[in-house]
C-alpha cells in the first residue's frame, strides 16, 4: 500500500501560483509512475501531469497546461510536487496526487490522496 497526502492548495487571483505537494509513505518502492489529476463536479478527472520511472523517466502534462506547470519529485523525501504559474480561473478544481504500481498499465493508477483544493478568482 501506499499512501498519499496532499497539500499546498488554496484561494488565489487568476495570474498567480501555487505549489501542491504530495508526500508518499509506505510501499512507495512499489510506484513506478506518479501523477496530478484534478477534477471539478460534474466533469471527468483529467491528468494535469506525470512521471513515469518504469517508462524512462517520461514526463507528460495534460493539453490544458500549455507550459504553465511543472512536476518534479524529491526522492528522498517520498514527495510529488506541482508547481502551477499562471493560474486561471478554469483551473479551479480539486487536486489529486495518484501513483501506480509497476507493471500496471500505464493509464491505471492504484492509490490516490483525499485531493487538495484550488481555486482561481478573475
Amino acid at each position: 500500500q501506499v499512501h498519499l497526502v496532499e497539500s499546498g492548495g488554496g484561494s488565489v487571483q487568476a495570474g498567480g501560483s501555487l505549489k501542491l505537494s504530495c508526500v508518499a509513505s509506505g510501499s512507495t518502492w512499489s510506484a513506478c509512475a506518479w501523477g496530478w489529476y484534478r477534477q471539478v463536479p460534474g466533469k471527468e478527472r483529467e491528468l494535469a501531469s506525470s512521471i513515469s520511472r518504469d517508462n524512462e523517466g517520461t514526463i507528460t502534462y495534460g493539453d490544458f497546461v500549455k507550459g504553465r506547470f511543472t512536476i518534479s519529485q524529491d526522492l528522498n523525501k517520498n514527495t510529488l510536487y506541482l508547481q502551477m504559474d499562471f493560474l486561471s480561473p478554469e483551473d479551479t478544481a480539486t487536486y489529486y496526487c495518484a501513483a501506480r504500481r509497476c507493471g500496471r498499465p500505464i493509464a491505471i493508477y492504484d492509490y490516490w490522496g483525499q485531493g487538495t483544493q484550488v481555486s482561481v478568482s478573475e
